[in-house]
């Protein structure tokens, strides 16, 4: 971009041509020759939740048309994995003494055809002791029949943190309070749904395993894959193809992926799967389902002085990721971004005879989020003042600097009044409240809410918060850009085209971007928690700068000057001395003699952070309520989320509207439920509530940027943002319509029956 700098323009996304037009290349779609005549795997799923298996039948799957074997946990010689979490808790990746949830894989049946392969899984019969079910987390907590014995408890996971120097019973606690307020809030378990579902392929080649994968990270997954196969890590080559979404799911790997490389080694020759969606719904990791008992207390003049939280986590039928998100996400941003002196938070992680949880778009902080909202709400409305107001006199004061809340979370930079008046300004609250106001006044049936959510995240902050990048320039002017994060939809290869062009002049249409190849890029921490840009991008950034400091000293040679007389013409390109332009040296020419002197143009760089960033915000959701049916439409969301620098004003506008899309579709539509009997009855798009365009209003989006002092580039992560702000907006509004008629709550998701039962409840 001639005359400055690109970043901060908006951008049009490279990626689009290339999906709009001919399509991604998904895992399922793979027509790479070493696939010929690969055989199909179909997983036969336990049919109930809970129970010994007594026996395994598989004759009458093995004699059907096109099958060619017919696998159990003792024909692959498995072996029990322990959670890395609890070592008491362990399985066998296809299910051997007992099952846990429905939907677990048993058996794998091998065909020659997905058909064939699904005809006969039907044939296979598993023999199972009934054992009792546990559904509701509670009720497993109380239970004395275990779901692992061994780990001697249901509760699998125990942590408290203090803001205190002991735990206290909660009347001592909140003794000096003028205010008390108690609720328990159920953050309600969701699928993730992404657009492609889980796919492989797996074949050998002279010893070594290729697989494709449909995974935020194959570098992260490799270690996973080598276990399941044994030998070196050498022997493992994953690749990940294009991913039509993972939302914090496709960051596990799952037993149906792991089976394939055993199962094609057996076979001796490649084998494919592909789950279905009600598959999908069923094994794919699920997020949230977390339970909330909160109390929060202060003065009569709305100052909050103490909260206490007790999350409990229900990890589902195996202790893996979704076990830790409470202790070690939602824990320490439990305080939000209020200044709180007296803080609890105890978690206690419990499994059940559900599928297994993991993260899920915000991993542990939208829980945070949505408890102490929920809280401060119920707390304004017990002392008969603004919600937004309560908020306003309670929020941590800006800061440019570190800041350590009570519960011992260190934030980098914030202010958190700025973005509440930029949202409130934007929504025109005090209209909004007058026209409330009129509504209750005239009896109308339909009210309208007002909700409000100010919110603090916890972005790039797993460790080890790092990222490396390569780039090297080729003979003809082009470059190539190696990158450990993996995109799923984030638009990564325009951004960082962009910062490697920022730096270069190499124009981004010439600038490649490679992932998800761990024989071409062996390390690299994929893409979660929010941390792409900051870390991944932040390397790229950081090479380019290596890169174009390696061509100066290479250019002072060819032009025969000093390095410090050397300068880099952006705009065509090329490098020249100071004041005589008309010689010089392009990318290409220079690719070629450092070729000659046996060197490639390339630099390695690894960006390494010094903690995580605290990305923040407002929301303001407007919903109108049908108080005769409970009806909810959503009218307005006015989001403000601070990223700190924003490079592409685009991406982030569609990182805001995709997060405050599956925000909004928890607050009102979205829950994954099941039977007595852990039978799942939302197991397909049918009967589980997605949003679409239809019930969404046009998104008011309101730009603010804080950098933060962590990266060169100023940025923070904006992935999760606006899941986290805007789901606890929408509830609240929904709430806030019928607070006139005694409702002080009522739990996500917000559906038409929930809410008419809430408004008889209070009348």
């Amino acid at each position: 971009m001639a005359g400055g700098s690109i970043l901060g323009n908006r951008v049009q996304r490279k990626e689009d041509p290339k999906f709009l037009t001919a399509g991604g290349d998904y895992a399922d779609d793979l027509k790479d020759p070493r696939l010929e005549g690969a055989a199909q795997v179909v997983y036969v799923r336990s049919a109930v939740a809970h129970g010994i298996i007594e026996a395994i039948d598989v004759a009458g799957a093995i004699d059907m048309p096109g099958v060619i074997a017919v696998h159990t946990a003792q024909s692959l010689s498995l072996q029990p994995v322990a959670s890395p979490f609890n070592p008491a808790a362990a399985r066998t990746l296809l299910a051997s003494d007992k099952v846990r949830y429905v939907g677990e894989p048993v058996a794998a049946v091998v065909a020659e055809t997905w058909q064939q392969a699904t005809d006969a899984a039907e044939m296979v019969f598993v023999d199972v002791e009934f054992l009792p079910t546990h559904i509701d987390l509670e009720a497993a907590l109380a239970s004395d029949s275990l779901i692992y014995e061994a780990a001697g408890s249901n509760a699998v996971f125990d942590t408290t943190a203090l803001g205190m120097p002991e735990n206290s019973a909660t009347d001592e606690y909140f003794a000096d309070c003028e205010v008390t307020v108690s609720g328990r809030f159920m953050n309600q378990r969701v699928a993730p749904c992404p657009l492609e579902v889980r796919a492989s392929a797996a074949v050998w080649e002279e010893g070594r395993l290729v697989q494709w994968i449909s995974s935020q990270g194959a570098q992260g997954a490799k270690a996973a894959f080598v276990a399941a196969n044994g030998g070196d890590d050498d022997a493992v080559h994953l690749i990940t193809p294009d991913v039509g979404g993972g939302f914090g799911a496709k960051i596990d790997s799952y037993p149906e992926e792991l089976l394939l490389g055993p199962i094609a080694k057996l076979l001796g020759r490649p084998v494919r799967w592909r789950e279905t969606r009600s598959e999908s719904m069923m094994n794919l990791g699920h997020g949230r389902a977390q339970l909330q008992y909160v109390t929060i207390g202060g003065t009569r003049e709305g100052k909050v002085t103490h909260y206490q939280l007790h999350a409990i986590q229900d990890a589902g039928a195996f202790v893996g990721m979704g076990t830790i998100l409470a202790p070690f996400m939602t824990r320490p941003m439990s305080s939000g971004v209020y200044d709180i002196s007296n803080i609890e938070c105890r978690t206690t992680s419990v499994v059940t005879n559900t599928t297994p949880t993991t993260a899920y778009r915000g991993a542990g902080r939208p829980e945070a989020t949505a408890a102490i909202e929920r809280a401060m709400d119920m707390f304004a409305l017990e002392i008969g003042k603004d919600p937004a107001e309560v908020r306003r006199m309670n929020l941590i004061a800006k800061f440019m600097e570190p800041h350590t809340t009570s519960i011992g979370q260190t934030y980098d930079v914030g202010d958190f009044e700025g973005a509440l008046d930029k949202a409130l300004d934007t929504a025109g609250y005090a209209n909004l409240r007058s026209e409330q106001q009129a509504r209750r006044d005239a009896g109308d049936a339909k009210q309208i809410g007002i909700g409000v959510s100010v919110y603090v995240e916890i972005t790039g902050g797993v460790d080890p918060k790092q990222e490396a990048a390569k780039i090297e320039v080729h003979d003809d002017g082009t470059a190539t850009v190696y990158t450990g994060t993996s995109p799923h939809g984030q638009g990564h290869e325009t951004a960082w085209a962009m910062l490697a062009y920022d730096e270069t002049g190499i124009p981004m249409d010439k600038i490649t971007l490679v992932w998800g190849d761990t024989d071409r890029v062996p390390g690299g921490g994929g893409t979660m928690g929010s941390r792409s840009l900051q870390q991944g991008g932040a390397a790229v950034h950081q090479g380019a700068i290596e890169l174009v400091e390696k061509a100066q000293e290479l250019a002072a040679q060819l032009l025969e000057a000093d390095v410090a007389d050397i300068v880099l013409d952006k705009d065509n390109g090329a490098f020249h001395v100071a004041g005589t332009p008309a010689v010089a040296k392009s990318w290409g020419e220079l690719a070629v003699a450092s070729r000659q002197q046996g060197n490639e143009l390339t630099i390695d760089t690894l960006f390494v952070a010094d903690m995580a960033t605290f990305p923040f915000g407002a929301h303001i959701a407007v919903v109108e309520v049908d108080t005769e049916t409970g009806q909810v439409k959503h009218l307005r969301q006015v989001a403000c989320d601070d990223a700190g620098r924003v490079i592409n004003p685009l991406l982030l506008d569609g990182q805001i509207h995709g997060g405050i899309a599956q925000g909004t579709a928890q607050a009102l539509l979205e829950e994954v439920r099941f039977d007595e009997d852990g039978n799942p009855i939302t197991s397909n798009l049918a009967d589980y509530g997605m949003i679409s365009s239809a019930e969404l209003p046009s998104f008011e989006v309101v730009h603010m940027e804080t950098p933060t002092f962590v990266n060169p580039l100023g940025a923070k992560g904006i992935g999760e943002s606006g899941t986290i702000g805007s789901t606890p907006a929408v509830q609240s509004a929904v709430v806030d319509a019928v607070s006139h008629l005694g409702v002080k709550h009522i739990d996500m998701p917000a559906t038409a029956e929930r809410v008419w039962q809430a408004i008889q409840a209070a009348n």
